[in-house]
């Protein structure tokens, strides 16, 4: 399988690239910097500049398939109405170039894999009230909730163009190298970490390695379409997460972190982001029969 990787050099793009290579698939990245050096057991990298739709159709010619993780990182910064503008705008105008790209006259991949987010459903600060989440829930409210809707709507199109597509709902991804981790295991391997808020708020997550598998799947099982909840089946709330990853790291879990200071410090991302979270199934997936490798907390961490 020939695939292309719009994102393919972000956290999750780069296992993904390299899980395709290892199964001996070929995984296309589109960049805007091509490494001077590459080494022939790696991926295959396109000069890309994340808008053009021409140059993007001719990577795409002749592919079985498109995954499109491209967007700015949700958390990398405080949620400024200029950040706010980034994050969303840098979904929808890959997905917009991709949909346009697919319209040329080329051989069309078959499926289209779209990143979303479990923020799609709102949010909520207590486990015990939110509702359990399935694919079949409606949206929710709230800045990611715009944006999932929108990011899943920016490549819409491609079914009608007769593609396979799936829309991928993923979870915090927990794994070494990126993500939420990257941030917080200097602090608790420090010492200094502690309860978020209430550490009462719902806390889905997924490990890399799930997160991945269940793409493979998704590219592999050629009856599947529409939306997935990419997240653990084991649910738990922020204050089960902080718990075990002391426990994991063998570090102290006592320095509270006050609900005041992280709106303080964070703005509206510690309402939506940390003070508050989704309570998620990965319902069609597991009645699919996709197995995950660490359905807990315990077999995900440590890593």
């Amino acid at each position: 399988m020939r695939v292309v990787l719009l994102g393919g050099s972000g956290f999750i793009g780069r296992a993904l690239t390299q899980a395709l290579i290892s199964r001996g698939d070929e995984a296309v990245v589109p960049t805007r910097h091509v490494p001077a050096i590459t080494s022939p057991a790696g991926p295959e990298y396109q000069l890309w500049d994340g808008q053009d739709h021409s140059s993007l159709s001719q990577i795409l010619n002749g592919a079985d398939a498109v995954v499109n993780l491209l967007g700015e990182n949700i958390a990398a910064k405080r949620w400024s109405p200029g950040q706010k503008e980034r994050i969303l705008s840098s979904r929808l105008l890959a997905g917009q170039a991709l949909v346009i790209a697919l319209q040329l006259p080329i051989v069309r991949p078959k499926i289209v894999i779209q990143a979303s987010a479990i923020g799609y459903y709102g949010f909520w600060p207590e486990s015990l009230s939110a509702p359990e989440c399935t694919e079949d829930s409606p949206a929710g409210s709230g800045f990611l909730a715009t944006a999932t809707i929108q990011w899943e709507r920016s490549t819409q199109q491609a079914e009608h163009l007769g593609l396979r597509r799936c829309i991928i709902r993923t979870a915090p991804v927990l794994g070494l190298g990126g993500g939420m981790l990257a941030k917080l295991l200097p602090v608790f391997q420090l010492g200094l970490g502690g309860p978020i808020g209430t550490g009462r708020q719902p806390f889905a997550w997924i490990h890399l390695d799930d997160e991945v598998a269940a793409i493979l799947f998704l590219l592999d099982h050629e009856e599947l379409g529409g939306p997935f909840n990419l997240v653990a089946p084991e649910q738990n709330t922020m204050n089960d997460f902080v718990q075990s990853l002391g426990r994991a790291l063998k570090r102290p879990v006592w320095i509270p972190i006050p609900s005041p200071l992280l709106r303080l410090v964070f703005g509206d991302m510690a309402d939506e982001l940390l003070l508050a979270g989704q309570k998620v199934s990965p319902t069609r997936l597991l009645e699919h029969g996709f197995t995950f490798r660490r359905p807990t907390l315990n077999s995900a961490l440590p890593l």
